[in-house]
């Protein structure tokens, strides 16, 4: 309280620590008062919706029965980790999510990069105007409609297989084959992301200093080095952020999309950590173990987006935090 009395007054009291953080954090929460103000429904929206829900996880390390409830279910420590780790599936799991995630990244992470430096260099304002409203637009197109599309495009009487029958070629039953479902699922991704995922791109190449574009030109450099050396270093804090971020929910493909998409005889390639926790925890009502398989996906992320950070803070001045 004196603190405050002091800033009303214009001056802190003999014997106050200007540096100290309590003095500094009622300084700054007088002087941005309506920036806190703002920031309280956002705050008040993870904290009961992200943060009071982990209350819930002790069922994880419990044989949870929704008839004694969540206090009153025994403890079974880490009964349920153990039965996953050597569970059957555990192996068939872990490559599917490790592998589809691993794809994700290096086909559908560059491709935004590309489709901003290709639009970045175009000249005709109104085709790019063009390019980027048919780019964005299946972003803003429902999941469960972008299955629907595959599904119909992708049958064996759909677009796809009339196309190939047109060239003499034998139809293939896409969602029924197991070596299709990761080049259906990437490919998808990619089409759905890459005009969305540019927008990010387009806005950092637009904070790059026009002069260095035109110093370029004066001692003759090309586009591409152009580029090379002026385009891709400007843009390269956004690209290594959102790369941590990415790398953050690796474990965590696109679940919903799989399950509208998948069947079983395409688990072998599909069947990944989300769908089995949804068979287990949704279908089975195994609420112990498909919390137990989701905290550890969740660790799992958790691990990596901190060692994605940690190492770039060290090869870089770029980090979250």
């Amino acid at each position: 309280m004196s603190v405050v009395k002091q800033e009303r007054s214009g001056a802190p009291a003999a014997g106050v620590d200007k540096n100290a953080f309590r003095y500094r954090a009622l300084r700054d929460l007088k002087l941005n008062k309506y920036v806190y103000l703002m920031l309280v429904p956002v705050v008040a929206y993870y904290i009961l919706f992200y943060y009071v829900p982990m209350y819930g996880l002790q069922i994880a390390f419990k044989d949870y029965s929704p008839g004694l409830g969540l206090m009153d279910s025994p403890w079974v420590g880490l009964k349920h980790f153990e039965d996953f780790f050597h569970s059957y599936y555990f192996g068939r799991l872990l490559r599917n999510t490790l592998l589809l995630s691993l794809y994700d990244l290096l086909f559908s992470f560059p491709a935004s990069i590309l489709l901003a430096l290709l639009l970045n260099e175009l000249r005709s304002a109104a085709f790019k105007k063009t390019v980027q409203t048919i780019t964005y637009m299946p972003h803003f197109i429902s999941i469960v409609v972008i299955s629907g599309m595959l599904v119909d495009f992708l049958a064996r009487d759909g677009l796809i297989n009339n196309v190939l029958a047109w060239f003499g070629m034998e139809p293939v039953a896409f969602l029924r084959e197991s070596g299709w479902f990761r080049t259906v699922y990437i490919s998808s991704n990619i089409w759905q992301s890459v005009g969305w995922g540019s927008i990010i791109y387009l806005s950092a190449m637009s904070s790059i200093d026009p002069s260095l574009y035109e110093a370029a030109k004066v001692d003759g450099a090309s586009r591409w080095k152009q580029t090379f050396h002026i385009t891709l270093p400007g843009i390269s804090s956004t690209i290594i952020i959102l790369l941590i971020l990415q790398i953050g929910h690796f474990m965590s493909v696109g679940t919903e999309k799989i399950l509208l998409l998948y069947n079983s005889t395409t688990y072998e390639t599909a069947d990944v950590i989300g769908t089995f926790v949804y068979r287990k925890g949704i279908l089975e009502s195994n609420f112990s173990y498909s919390s137990a398989v989701g905290l550890f996906n969740s660790v799992i992320n958790f691990v990596l987006l901190v060692l994605a950070n940690a190492i770039s803070r060290r090869t870089s001045d770029t980090k979250l935090w």
